[in-house]
């Protein structure tokens, strides 16, 4: 590779133009350590002078603009090139020319072409999702039949992961909402002298409602993405591809012990949360209205009707099976490609929180009138 040189100056004839001969590879990687020197020289050299390339030995994209911006975009009247660095010159004189495309108005067909992909794209991912389902629903027949095929030992190693390794995390949430729960409904309750009432809040609202969804919003957030993110690099590396050439059931070994794993995990981290929350509004409570633990555990089963914790178990187990299906459908979606893994696996996060949210309204629709004393 011959270094890139420069020498402009003024010709020896009397009234001729200054020459400006360039030799060497006048290239990206030949030109950046220099790059400013030789922009400043070109410029200086101009678009009047006699300009002598066939010194030149390589000439990519970027010496050729240098030398585009020094003629100020206009061939110079004195030139001594070959064919070849003129054609990859006048690449670059055809890209200069080509005008900016101009931005129009957003008009009621841009609408309408935005809404329509927004819904195709809705019914591509619903069509895919139900095909999922479908999917694990025959497996499970076949399981059904052939029961020694059953993956246990993938069950239980996710059961492991999504189950046991988050219940710290969930604990030390759990109790900080529950302290901070009470915290704010006991200064509430203080103003009217309805201090008891502190047990009915705490235990409906963590035992109904926000155990179930803090727990969801959590996992959704560790184990779903985990699961998108793993089944997007078995894409990129291609072991989905290899495991279908070997004739074995994705679905079967990497789908259903995800989802048959955090359907059971759900209910028993929906206790547990919801166990350690309560125990975190009792200390508050104790603290701020000096009401004993005593109290507290013999009034909560007498306010909150057993109900309550069903709907609770009820919630968790179906937030598992939705959090785990959607992460599983995004995560066979990734393309083998690192920008195609990290868009779904935050899509993955965000629509498994949308979904729970969803099904959580529902929930509290259908059972509207159950377990609420009266």
């Amino acid at each position: 590779m011959g270094a890139p040189t420069a020498s402009c100056g003024p010709s020896a004839g009397k009234g001729a133009r200054p020459e400006c001969r360039l030799e060497g590879d006048w290239t990206l990687r030949a030109l950046a350590p220099r790059a400013d020197e030789y922009r400043r020289l070109l410029a200086r050299a101009g678009h009047d002078a006699s300009w002598k390339l066939d010194g030149i030995t390589r000439l990519d994209s970027f010496g050729a603009t240098l030398l585009w911006h020094a003629w100020r975009e206009q061939w110079p009247q004195d030139l001594s090139a070959d064919d070849e660095l003129r054609t990859v010159i006048g690449r670059i004189e055809a890209t200069a020319a080509e005008p900016l495309p101009e931005r129009g108005s957003f008009t009621l067909a841009d609408a309408v072409v935005v809404l329509g992909a927004g819904l195709l794209g809705f019914a591509n991912h619903l069509a895919g999702f139900v095909r999922l389902a479908g999917q694990l629903c025959l497996d499970i027949a076949y399981l059904l039949h052939h029961p020694r095929d059953w993956p246990l030992r993938e069950i239980s190693a996710n059961l492991y992961k999504v189950g046991a390794k988050a219940t710290p995390v969930a604990a030390l949430v759990g109790f900080l909402i529950g302290v901070v729960l009470s915290y704010l409904s006991a200064l509430q309750l203080q103003a009217f002298g309805a201090d008891i009432y502190i047990v009915n809040i705490l235990g409906l609202g963590i035992v109904r409602e926000l155990g179930p969804v803090l727990v969801s919003v959590l996992v959704a957030g560790r184990s779903g993405s985990a699961m998108t993110a793993q089944l997007g690099v078995m894409r990129v590396t291609e072991e989905l591809d290899a495991l279908s050439a070997m004739g074995i059931s994705r679905t079967l070994r990497l789908v259903l012990p995800k989802v048959v794993a955090l359907t059971v995990a759900m209910p028993l981290l929906v206790l547990w949360t919801s166990a350690v929350a309560l125990f975190g509004g009792m200390v508050s409570a104790w603290v701020q209205l000096d009401l004993g633990f005593g109290f507290f555990l013999d009034t909560l089963p007498r306010v909150v009707p057993v109900a309550n914790l069903y709907i609770g178990i009820a919630k968790g187990a179906v937030f598992g099976l939705s959090i785990a299906l959607v992460a599983c459908h995004f995560g066979l979606r990734v393309r083998p490609n690192t920008e195609s893994l990290s868009a779904n696996t935050t899509a993955s996060v965000v629509s498994a929180i949308t979904v729970v949210i969803l099904i959580d309204a529902v929930f509290a629709i259908a059972t509207r009138s159950i377990g609420v004393p009266g």
